[in-house]
């Protein structure tokens, strides 16, 4: 049984979650939190722990992708970041003998580790890579808006774009498997409040149309019936390739380091300066939010590291103390803030992302009428 507990602070026993982090957060009469007993749900029915059996599914997967992609130069689509999950995701699909075609999104904010880290992937593996170059102007213009909307997914103009361009590529190249290094051993755990709905494009163009400049000429967007289009009919699959193996985070690292040349950037999403300096500064100082406890606590759940090891890190400065300042610096110029415009932003009153107009306000709760309605024509 889940017990609320809104008036007393309290911490899981099992991760490093607390009420401070999620309002939603309860815990049962072990003191295990609701997101933890959510992941062994999610587990129980999506990993497999025997190694046949997962082998077996494993090459169900890699089978189907090879068959379907027969005769064609590419029989996938896999977007790289520079990090540790997309990297290795590629290193393993080859290791498969599958024939990834490689896309990156550069949205301006990649960190010279991550430039180098795909140059040598792209390079060492012999693959081809397309990169989208989004116009600086507009994307900072977009970040901007996002900026005076006060809201916190700030991220939500990069996370859309990427899923746009992998989605508006596949389509044009007609690839069917997209791979994707979303995966339950690094990221299973994130408090509802921290985050909103990435593909929610109504959200992003209402913000910066009250808040924006600039029309957005080359910024990708993946409308909602383009995506079901996508889905629908063109019948283009998602998936979470690394949740198919036993990926060993350190073992990961190994490889990527010896055979790759991969480098490490600090910890999880530091690729990007502009992500590093929003989960090391903004959301800890204006949101009250620090993001090391959700990557710290999948890492626990899916035995990587002990509670006791992601505690002690918890220790450490959030933010290292020879970039902070350098990255602060580095984004206001970019974006084109002054150090008092900046701070005023940091002190504007927390806005929902409902509070503008959102798909989860309007067009979404249409959503189940309308699938309804033609579930026989198009079944899942």
């Amino acid at each position: 049984m889940l017990l609320a507990d809104s008036t007393t602070f309290k911490t899981c026993s099992q991760c490093v979650l607390d009420t401070s982090d999620a309002p939603d957060i309860t815990f049962n009469e072990r003191g295990v939190c609701s997101y933890c007993l959510e992941y062994a749900e999610i587990a129980k029915n999506n990993l497999v722990n025997n190694p046949s059996e997962k082998n077996a599914r494993l090459m169900a997967i890699v089978n189907k992708i090879k068959s379907e992609g027969k005769n064609k130069k590419y029989d996938c689509l896999i977007g790289v970041s520079g990090g540790l999950d997309s990297t290795y995701l590629v290193y393993i699909a080859v290791e498969l003998g599958l024939r990834p075609l490689l896309l990156h999104y550069n949205n301006g904010w990649n960190s010279g580790t991550a430039v180098k880290n795909i140059e040598n992937l792209t390079r060492k593996l012999k693959l081809d890579l397309h990169t989208y170059v989004n116009d600086w102007e507009e994307f900072k213009d977009l970040q901007r808006s996002f900026f005076k909307a006060s809201v916190i997914d700030i991220e939500l103009v990069t996370d859309q774009a990427i899923v746009a361009v992998i989605t508006n590529t596949a389509i044009r190249k007609k690839i069917k498997y997209t791979l994707f290094g979303n995966n339950l051993t690094t990221e299973s755990v994130l408090p509802t409040n921290w985050y909103h709905w990435k593909l929610d494009v109504l959200n992003i163009e209402a913000i910066h149309k009250q808040f924006g400049r600039k029309k957005l000429r080359t910024y990708p967007v993946l409308g909602f019936w383009r995506r079901w289009y996508a889905v629908k009919f063109r019948k283009f699959t998602d998936i979470n390739l690394l949740d198919y193996i036993e990926y060993d985070l350190e073992e990961a690292k190994k490889i990527a380091v010896e055979k790759l040349g991969w480098e490490s950037y600090g910890r999880k999403h530091y690729e990007s300066v502009f992500t590093r300096f929003y989960q090391s500064y903004i959301l800890p100082r204006k949101f009250g939010i620090d993001k090391r406890k959700a990557h710290l606590s999948s890492l626990i759940l899916s035995g990587q590291i002990t509670r006791e090891q992601a505690l002690e890190e918890l220790k450490a400065d959030i933010y290292p103390k020879d970039l902070l300042q350098d990255d602060k610096d580095y984004v206001l110029k970019k974006l084109g803030f002054s150090e008092n415009e900046f701070e005023d932003i940091m002190k504007l009153p927390v806005k929902k992302h409902t509070d503008y107009p959102s798909y989860l306000n309007a067009h979404y709760k249409y959503q189940g009428k309308f699938s309804q309605l033609f579930r026989k024509f198009f079944k899942s």
